[in-house]
């Protein structure tokens, strides 16, 4: 089982990471009736780490636990968008409670602020 790892441009050791298919092979074995302790041993894992998969990835196969990932991966950047539509709403409505000198000015300040960045 080849894992996405080894050292990085500053010596630092990157996380191992597993990938969907070696992560629902390891519960397959599981499954199957292998020990928790041999296969974290077997893998360079903890057993807490097979729990956790269990947890989140048991008994789906590799193309739901694809499809999960994709899921989470559109929701994260769901949350970030509304998260910056929030904020501009934000700043657009403590800008306009402020008084200011006319509408030319509030106009410019509303430009100002809904220019894509």
């Amino acid at each position: 089982m080849e894992l996405e790892s080894g050292p990085q441009k500053d010596g630092q050791m990157k996380r191992a990471r597993f990938s969907e298919d070696q992560i629902i092979a390891v519960l397959k074995e599981h499954e199957a009736g292998a020990k928790t302790a041999d296969l974290a041993r077997k893998h360079g894992i903890s057993e807490a780490t097979i729990y956790n998969w269990k947890a989140k990835f048991g008994g789906m196969d590799v193309s739901e636990a694809k499809r999960l990932k994709a899921l989470e991966e559109e929701n994260a950047k769901l949350k970030k968008l509304l998260a910056e539509q929030m904020l501009d709403a934000a700043a657009l409505r403590e800008l306009l409670s402020k008084k200011m000198v006319g509408p030319a000015a509030k106009r410019a300040a509303v430009a100002h602020l809904c220019r894509p960045s």
